[in-house]
């Protein structure tokens, strides 16, 4: 018991852990390489299956009657969709400036959903969390195939197309649990139950999920040609986002009487979908 004790409290740096050394162990076993192209297609499948089935969960276990907007929930859109708009733009305006690395790792920081596999655990209004949630992820949905032609233009597909391609990878991953949900709690009772009992399954979901989008990242970070001083920039940029939506999420949730709602909302992000939308786009 005190071993699954451990693992509990221990989950996301276990996680991480095992996914770089599962990415060592099997890149260093000689045997293994002609599988490689089937284990990247595999991947490349996982990830958005596993996103799909932690939203789902999560959506499974909220009333739908107490999805309500609340004042503050404007306020983090806002903050998440404009600062995306805006370093799209900045961009967009100046294609050739200096650190674009370090802007396109802000702009993934600041429109990356809120994780919803591990909100539960840390507190605040499960309803405003989860209605924020939605909220975002249905922003994202939208704002991402807006901007992301713009910051990276493909030289054979127009924007039209471009957006079409993006927006259906994207949309049904983020929209298409909610619905989902729906249909499950209105039209399978059963199954619904079955899902809602699955205590922490979400949160061991996203921990498989994290596993594999790290050792995903140890892949990027070893065949890299970006120079060890933008890594560095780049984690540097990923921690001042982190602290300052913290601090906005909280700030504003205090105003509103919801502060530990708010800043889990604003600052606490799904990390795995943030890296399959970057090695994606």
């Amino acid at each position: 018991m005190s071993i699954i004790r451990f693992i509990k409290n221990w989950t996301l740096p276990i996680a991480m852990l095992m996914g770089a050394l599962s990415y060592f162990i099997y890149t260093g076993i000689p045997v293994l390489e002609p599988t490689k192209p089937y284990v990247a297609r595999f991947v490349g499948i996982l990830q958005p299956v596993l996103i799909f089935a932690m939203l789902f969960i999560t959506f499974c276990k909220v009333n739908p009657k107490e999805l309500r907007p609340c004042r503050w929930h404007g306020w983090l859109l806002l903050i998440q969709a404009g600062c995306f708009a805006l370093l799209a733009g900045l961009l967009k305006c100046f294609p050739n400036l200096p650190g674009q690395v370090l802007a396109e790792a802000a702009m993934l920081c600041m429109i990356c959903p809120t994780a919803t596999a591990v909100t539960g655990k840390l507190g605040g209004n499960a309803a405003n969390l989860t209605t924020y949630t939605i909220l975002i992820n249905l922003a994202t949905a939208l704002i991402v195939p807006i901007f992301v032609p713009l910051v990276h233009p493909h030289p054979d597909l127009t924007f039209g197309v471009s957006f079409s391609l993006i927006l259906s990878k994207v949309f049904p991953l983020l929209f298409c649990p909610f619905l989902a949900s729906l249909f499950v709690r209105y039209c399978l009772p059963g199954v619904h139950k079955l899902v809602v009992r699955c205590k922490d399954l979400a949160f061991y979901l996203w921990a498989v999920a994290l596993a594999i989008a790290i050792g995903i990242t140890v892949k990027s970070i070893v065949h890299s040609e970006v120079s060890a001083l933008y890594q560095f920039g780049i984690a540097g940029i990923s921690l001042v986002c982190c602290v300052v939506q913290f601090w906005a999420g909280k700030y504003i949730g205090t105003r509103y009487n919801d502060p530990i709602s708010a800043g889990q909302a604003l600052g606490q992000k799904n990390t795995v979908f943030a890296i399959w939308m970057g090695y994606t786009f």
